[in-house]
């Protein structure tokens, strides 16, 4: 839920825009060279559409490599960035809580696409997650492949004169997708079944591990903003002795203290940092989302195997 400095950037935003409105080019006259203006609220559904978009396409993202869209605040440049756009890509499933008040603010007339359309969302996995769904669809490789085809009809929608090559992004990236997502389910089979759990510091990977058979476990809940209680912790650390659970994954977006505090009490080893909301920085390990699953998949096989 954004905030009331939240509020008063965006309000702010927005007055700046009207102000500049003779100077900002309405919807329909955005194009750059003819390409439209997209924007993604994030680096993973910016990398999807800048994929099946490629070239023809003026991409802007909002939330950057290793930002955490969970608790992103909007800026006065954000209110303008979606004013001037073509469209507009989220993901939908309550992961953006800000997301509605900054297309209020900006007075967009852009449309506006759930890339999430069509995914079986997941119920909460912690008691106080219960009746929200799971926003992190893009870590089944399967759910990934239905935001490519939204986007891929988006961007027909708003320039068909580019249908073809839109179409042929999208099934060029989807071949791709399907590799990806072969690669892991083999990958994921020479860990043992009996090590196929870890620790992860927020809920994050549901839907990778429903899709390929491993159980992550965390102590905060969907979102970043949500403080573990004491009692949930304790109750992890019992659970990670009990059940001799075999590593603690660090997040490229989340504060490490708290696993590495877990780690030290229950003795288990440190498995290495796995990438949820995120990409990496371009020089990263995961700056597209296929190195961001391999990277996740090397480092969940190195921990877990032996």
């Amino acid at each position: 839920m954004p905030t009331r400095r939240h509020v008063i950037s965006l309000t702010a935003g927005a007055a700046a825009v009207a102000a500049a409105a003779s100077l900002v080019p309405g919807r329909g006259q955005n194009k750059t060279q003819d390409r439209p203006r997209a924007v993604a609220t994030f680096s993973i559904l910016g990398d999807f559409v800048r994929n099946v978009g490629g070239e023809r396409v003026e991409l802007a993202t909002l939330v950057g490599p290793n930002g955490d869209v969970h608790v992103y605040e909007p800026t006065p440049g954000d209110v303008k960035t979606i004013a001037t756009a073509d469209i507009v890509f989220v993901n939908g499933l309550g992961l953006e809580g800000w997301i509605d008040r900054l297309i209020a603010a900006s007075a967009t007339r852009a449309p506006v696409v759930v890339t999430s359309r069509g995914v079986r969302p997941r119920d909460g996995a912690r008691s106080q997650d219960y009746g929200v769904s799971d926003p992190h669809a893009w870590q089944s490789v399967v759910n990934a492949k239905l935001y490519v085809g939204n986007i891929r009809d988006g961007l027909i929608a708003v320039d068909a004169t580019e249908k073809k090559n839109f179409e042929a992004n999208a099934t060029a990236y989807l071949a791709k997708l399907d590799a990806l997502d072969g690669e892991i389910k083999a990958a994921i089979e020479t860990i043992p079944p009996a090590r196929r759990k870890v620790i992860t510091a927020h809920s994050a990977f549901g839907y990778f591990g429903d899709a390929y058979g491993i159980e992550l476990i965390a102590p905060e809940g969907l979102s970043t903003e949500a403080e573990p209680s004491v009692r949930a912790v304790t109750r992890l650390i019992d659970q990670i002795r009990r059940e001799k659970i075999p590593a603690v994954f660090m997040e490229n977006i989340a504060d490490p203290r708290l696993l590495q505090r877990i780690a030290e009490e229950t003795g288990t080893k440190i498995g290495g940092t796995l990438y949820s909301d995120a990409l990496s920085p371009p020089d990263g390990p995961a700056a597209t989302y296929i190195d961001m699953m391999r990277s996740n998949l090397r480092e969940l096989t190195t921990a877990l195997v032996s």
